[in-house]
């Protein structure tokens, strides 16, 4: 299962059946999980946990020093969990100390070619980031989050579970849950109504979204006042109170 072109650190771990491509170097301080596979020409730097079922393209660098220029060495960690697609010249960095230590990568993510993923970013479960996506530090990415091809997501900033981000789309703020954005600079453009149809959520669940989203965007009420309607709204409805939860952890104007 490892190509005996492969470099692999003494301190390295491999469990079962995982398999290494010819060229592929791992380094020090690596735990991979077992039937992982890791293709030819893959670079993976420790300190690097990778969970089991993965499989990792060619060409993909993992776990390299975050950018940043604050970093001065300190020990920081990237993780990655289970049944994860990381497609062909995907880089994906380590934490940083000033931020938290690492940079975490949930379960059965679809990471498509050329993707970048920075220092200290937290990505959830079942999320699709579309060829040349990229996150800037300290990115948070919820579950079922789809980043369509060329997005690009500013440091800080929030992208809610199962938000839509299309072509192109530059987000410099929070994309709340279940919000599609568009235009080269992020703008509201309605919610993901389609992906939530095909993730089980029932037409009533939908329509308690589109009340809340109307009542952000549409209405063009002072965003105190919108916060007032979700609050009532979500007594009775779980969807708007975790649209009104992530407005009230945010520490980035909400993009609007």
């Amino acid at each position: 299962m490892i190509h005996p072109t492969a470099q692999i650190d003494a301190s390295a771990k491999l469990g079962a059946h995982v398999a290494v491509g010819a060229y592929s170097v791992i380094g020090a301080d690596v735990v991979v999980g077992e039937h992982t596979q890791i293709a030819s020409h893959v670079v993976v730097q420790g300190p690097t946990r990778i969970g089991c079922n993965n499989r990792i393209a060619s060409f993909a660098a993992i776990g390299g020093d975050p950018q940043d220029k604050k970093y001065r060495g300190e020990r920081s960690e990237l993780v990655i969990g289970n049944d994860n697609l990381i497609r062909e010249f995907v880089t994906i960095n380590r934490g940083t100390g000033d931020g938290g230590g690492s940079t975490r990568i949930g379960d059965g993510n679809w990471i498509m070619a050329y993707v970048h993923i920075a220092h200290d970013c937290i990505v959830g479960n079942h999320t699709v980031f579309s060829n040349n996506a990229t996150l800037a530090g300290h990115v948070e990415v919820g579950d079922y989050a789809i980043l369509s091809g060329f997005a690009g997501v500013h440091q800080f900033c929030r992208i809610g579970a199962h938000a839509f981000v299309g072509m192109n789309c530059m987000i410099n703020g929070d994309v709340l849950p279940f919000v599609m954005m568009a235009a080269d600079y992020g703008r509201p453009r309605g919610i993901n109504a389609e992906g939530l149809k095909r993730r089980g959520f029932s037409p009533e669940r939908i329509a308690a979204i589109k009340r809340a989203y109307r009542a952000l965007y549409v209405a063009k009420s002072p965003l105190e006042d919108a916060r007032a309607t979700l609050l009532t709204a979500a007594e009775a409805e779980p969807d708007v109170r975790t649209m009104l939860e992530f407005i009230e952890r945010g520490t980035r104007p909400l993009a609007r």
